[in-house]
């Protein structure tokens, strides 16, 4: 038996939110249960990130999503964590050569939940929806063009709140998010095929130092191969789109034997316009994403190809 009270052998680094708490407590349960070690081992290593700190203004109006990993990142480097453990739709799809994805857990529901209307044609006519999210806002003014979209920003609770103040009549949450809270009664899911989910979204990216053999065998153990590749699969159809945090996108991977199924869809930022298609790929090919992406961008009329840049 593991004597508790000893160093912890390794330190995992989190934002300091809820919700990345308790994804930072899964990945320690998770690693602790395969390594069979006491869990006190894996010391936790809470930051407050940027984008949890300016909570007023859209993400993408304040340095995107480098917000959520800059504070991890710099703890990375210096080597005063072994690892971090992100939302994976929260990571730049560029990242430092210096760091590795040591780990993808098994993904979670990959839906969005809408709190406040059973449906998206059930919102009332004119309805104000809460969202900081360009994807959203793009998809709900595609289908519902008389609404109307304010910025939320801030963790489930801060939303929730902000929607019973009345600031608006409806908004948006990952289901995945929700069930790691243990709020899984909340709001009403939307089908996923319908309504198509970020890149990356239920998915947690475990990142550590590409030169550190020993953190990568110790994360291996955790890894799972299915939620890898697809997670792989979307992160590469992002960079061969070339889009930013305004680039409504979104896509939704399923695995159909050995291969992947992916379905795309670009949009321009107020909704109006939508270019779609899907691929099938072997799941370990990341040219299959880059082949869809050409072909979205073929067919884009420019108020969407504006916000992509393409491949490079």
């Amino acid at each position: 038996m593991t004597d508790p009270h000893s160093s912890p052998r390794f330190r995992l680094g989190t934002r300091r939110s809820p919700l990345a708490m308790a994804q930072a407590e899964e990945t320690r349960a998770r690693l602790a249960g395969a390594h069979g070690i006491d869990p006190a081992h894996i010391e936790i290593v809470a930051v407050t990130a940027s984008g949890d700190r300016i909570q007023d203004r859209a993400l993408a109006e304040i340095g995107g999503k480098a917000l959520w990993t800059k504070e991890l990142d710099a703890w990375l480097a210096s080597g005063e964590i072994d690892f971090a453990v992100h939302s994976a739709k929260d990571v730049e799809t560029l990242r430092p050569e210096a760091f590795a994805i040591g780990a993808v857990l098994p993904r979670e529901d990959v839906r969005d939940v809408l709190v406040g209307a059973a449906s998206i044609h059930a919102l009332p006519q004119g309805a104000i929806v809460g969202t900081s999210a360009p994807r959203r806002a793009a998809q709900l003014l595609h289908a519902r063009p008389d609404c109307t979209v304010v910025t939320f920003r801030g963790n489930v609770a801060t939303r929730l709140a902000k929607l019973a103040a009345g600031e608006a009549d409806a908004t948006f949450l990952a289901a995945a998010g929700l069930k790691r809270l243990g709020e899984t009664g909340t709001g009403h899911p939307l089908d996923a095929e319908d309504w198509l989910p970020a890149p990356g979204q239920a998915a947690i990216l475990v990142e550590c130092r590409a030169d550190d053999a020993r953190t990568r065998d110790f994360l291996s153990a955790i890894d799972d191969a299915p939620s890898r590749a697809s997670l792989l699969a979307e992160r590469a159809l992002l960079a061969a789109l070339g889009g930013n945090c305004h680039s409504p996108i979104a896509v939704l991977s399923r695995h159909d034997g050995d291969a992947l199924v992916m379905r795309a869809a670009l949009y321009s930022p107020d909704g109006a316009e939508k270019v779609e298609g899907s691929a099938r790929f072997p799941a370990e090919d990341l040219e299959g994403p880059a082949r869809l992406a050409a072909d979205l961008l073929s067919r884009a009329v420019p108020a969407i190809a504006d916000h992509f840049a393409g491949p490079g």
